[in-house]
């Protein structure tokens, strides 16, 4: 269909999961695409090689999210390679699950950073170049625990809730420019961390979702290319819940 068609997209995390499905359907639209990833340096290759071509170049680059200098290192060189940047996808989390009083302050700062600094980070020095192109799509890959809360997940929680203020924030700020900035929040995906849970657990899981089933990456993938394309021109500072029903 072409929806990105000339557009240009920064994925962070997007060689596994939910990011790779997210940078697939970019290409399958017409995208460019550059990509991060923090060590699945071999996956990371295979991937740029397997969906790169004249058309719609695709490169991944080792860079740390959660780290300010090393996200601005990457701006910089996306704008050398690819000339512009029209979507950033702030995709990259990590989960460090266990109940509060477990929990080490290793264990907080590292989910705070890497899902909730890295998105400012990364959203921050994209956004110059968007404000002087008076355009841009800022997705920010959310939770639907951050909405709901789960036991264990204090630190994610927090993390996810993070994104939606910022979000509201940034739409608000960038507006006047074109420039929009939107947050999904996802509910159970089929995922790799999703593949390792208890059948028993997720059976309970599925009780709660009223189309009683688990979520595709893709489908989060879809919402990402709505969102960044221009059929969502007049959409900013909302947070899309995709997680088949399931509310507290």
């Amino acid at each position: 269909m072409d929806l990105l068609k000339g557009k240009v997209a920064l994925i962070t995390g997007g060689s596994r999961g939910i990011g790779q499905a997210i940078v697939r359907k970019y290409v399958a639209e017409g995208a460019a695409v550059a990509f991060t990833y923090h060590s699945s340096e071999a996956v990371a290759n295979a991937l740029a090689t397997e969906l790169s071509t004249p058309d719609t170049p695709v490169k991944g680059y080792k860079s740390d999210a959660s780290s300010y200098a090393a996200a601005e290192q990457l701006i910089t060189e996306v704008l050398q390679d690819f000339g512009k940047i029209d979507v950033v996808i702030n995709n990259a989390g990590v989960t460090r699950d266990t109940l509060l009083l477990r929990m080490t302050e290793a264990m907080w700062d590292e989910v705070l950073n890497t899902n909730l600094k890295s998105v400012f980070n990364l959203s921050k020095h994209a956004l110059k170049a968007m404000l002087k192109a008076r355009s841009g799509s800022i997705i920010n890959i959310s939770s639907i625990v951050g909405l709901t809360g789960n036991p264990g997940q204090a630190n994610y929680a927090a993390s996810k809730a993070g994104i939606f203020g910022f979000t509201k924030s940034l739409a608000k700020e960038a507006g006047s420019r074109n420039v929009r900035c939107n947050a999904i929040a996802p509910g159970f995906i089929e995922t790799d961390m999703t593949e390792k849970l208890d059948e028993k657990v997720k059976e309970a899981y599925l009780k709660n979702i009223p189309l009683n089933r688990l979520g595709s990456a893709e489908e989060v993938a879809d919402l990402c290319v709505f969102l960044g394309s221009d059929q969502s021109s007049y959409i900013t500072g909302q947070t899309i819940s995709i997680c088949g029903g399931l509310y507290d």
